[in-house]
């Protein structure tokens, strides 16, 4: 059984063409700019199992097209990789197209056997600096380094996502830094720069807890200029979300 958090049909941003988002409960990281506070704990989470998740698929699978299909996030959904195996492995059967929104940060043979059942791999990248990382995260990014080097040699599609945060990793050295680092790689045909927003600050007040980012603004119009202007160095497809 999957722990799910809730389910979104007719998705557009996690992934491409139309999809069914498959939100999972528990996260192992606890980002500082975290807007779904509410994913963190395992508990309090519904209940499903493979069959019932496909045979929703199946009823939107009309609507997928060529790029469309199932996309598991979170929270952290390779918490989950065992069961993720079982559904994507079921998916793949009916034609249907999987993708992975991951933080990267866990390494042991279930999670490469998802990632071999993963189409697309969506891999959020926080920061290059490993201290940085740690701090924005609780949580080093040598792991996350890992599995997107595991991922290019697979040879299997994945797009890099980077959330912009004012202050912590928008600076021309944090940017040209990433992008270094990844410049050779063959297989990521996009890169992603999400915004950093407060639109979450509310969960935090209502589970009583402190946002620690409070005072921290989204990032200036110039400032995602700048990142999408130094990435594009770097990769052929750079968008904005």
């Amino acid at each position: 059984m999957l722990k799910v958090h809730s389910i979104e049909t007719f998705g557009t941003h996690e992934g491409p063409g139309i999809r069914l988002v498959i939100f999972l409960q528990g996260c192992n990281l606890r980002c500082l700019y975290c807007h779904n506070p509410d994913l963190l704990e395992i508990k309090d989470a519904n209940l499903m199992s493979v069959e019932e998740i496909i045979d929703i698929a199946k009823d939107q699978q009309e609507y997928f097209g060529l790029d469309g299909g199932i996309t598991v996030s979170g929270g952290e959904p390779t918490l989950q990789a065992s069961e993720l195996i079982k559904l994507f492995t079921a998916a793949k059967k009916i034609g249907i197209n999987t993708a992975l929104d991951t933080n990267g940060t866990i390494i042991n043979d279930e999670v490469k056997k998802l990632y071999d059942q993963t189409d697309l791999l969506l891999l959020d990248i926080k920061h290059i600096d490993d201290q940085a990382h740690q701090k924005l995260t609780g949580c080093s990014n040598k792991n996350v380094l890992s599995m997107a080097k595991f991922r290019e040699k697979s040879g299997k599609p994945m797009w890099l996502r980077y959330v912009l945060v004012p202050g912590i990793n928008d600076t021309e050295k944090n940017l040209t830094d990433w992008g270094e680092h990844f410049k050779d790689y063959k297989t990521i045909k996009r890169v992603e720069i999400l915004p950093y927003h407060t639109l979450g600050v509310y969960k935090y007040q209502e589970l009583g807890l402190d946002y620690q980012l409070k005072n921290t603004p989204s990032p200036s119009a110039s400032s995602l200029s700048l990142a999408k202007s130094i990435f594009e160095k770097y990769f052929k497809e750079v968008i904005v979300k």
